[in-house]
Parts: structure tokens; C-alpha cells; sequence
């Protein structure tokens, strides 16, 4: 099972979005802003994170920079959620090495396209050790 760690501050969307996820048989981690996230990402090594870039005081760009410049969790594929459609947006999550980009409210059968093919070298790299 795959464990996905969320990173939302809004506790609707986080109620709701793991709990759909679950559904889908993925482990849930959930984290309600930019430090809480990286303190989890370093502590529970998910498989993926999810993170929305509208958290406070620290947002989920710096939370993402941060993440990328430690050697122990960098290589954790990110998928940006955001309420900001934005071509800036889509492009800085690419520049920044993310796994995907998506919009709220969030279209579940292509985030979970999105999550599983970010997931797949990892699952490649697990079928090749075997």
C-alpha cells in the first residue's frame, strides 16, 4: 500500500480528500501546513505528497523548496493542489520538479491518474529488486 501524505490547512478538504483516497486504497498522512508537512515528509517517508500551495504563513511553495533541498526526502514526488489556475503557477511546479499540478476543487479520477503515474517508477524500481 502506498502512503500519501496530504498537506492541507483546510480541514474540509483534508476530511474529504482523504477520505476518498483511503477509498482507493492508499495510506493517508495528513499535515495542516508548510512545517507540519515537512516535519512529516521526513518522519513518515510517504510515497508521494500532496501538497496545496494556500497554507499561511508558510506556503506550499516554501514548504516545497525546503523539502527539495534535503537530501533525505528531495526525491518524494510532489503534486500541487491549488485553487489558482494559473499558467505562472503550473509553470513554477514544473520548474520546481513536481509530479503534477492540480486545481480545487479537485477532478478525483485525474488526480488519481496523476498519483498513479507519479507512483510508477517507484513501483517499477520495487518490481525490478524482487
Amino acid at each position: 500500500m502506498y502512503k500519501i501524505l496530504l498537506v492541507e490547512d483546510n480541514e474540509a478538504n483534508r476530511d474529504m480528500l482523504s477520505r476518498r483516497l483511503r477509498r482507493h486504497g492508499y495510506e493517508i498522512v495528513c499535515a495542516v501546513d508548510g512545517p507540519d508537512g515537512i516535519a512529516k515528509a521526513a518522519s513518515s517517508r510517504p510515497d508521494l505528497i500532496l501538497m496545496d500551495i494556500a497554507l499561511g504563513e508558510m506556503d506550499g511553495w516554501e514548504a516545497i523548496r525546503i523539502i527539495r533541498s534535503s537530501s533525505e526526502i528531495r526525491d518524494i514526488p510532489i503534486i500541487v493542489l491549488t485553487a489558482h489556475a494559473l499558467a505562472a503557477d503550473r509553470n513554477r511546479s514544473a520548474e520546481m520538479g513536481c509530479a503534477g499540478f492540480e486545481t480545487k476543487p479537485v477532478d478525483l479520477p485525474r488526480l488519481l491518474y496523476r498519483i498513479e503515474r507519479a507512483l510508477a517508477p517507484r513501483s517499477a524500481c520495487t518490481l525490478t529488486r524482487s
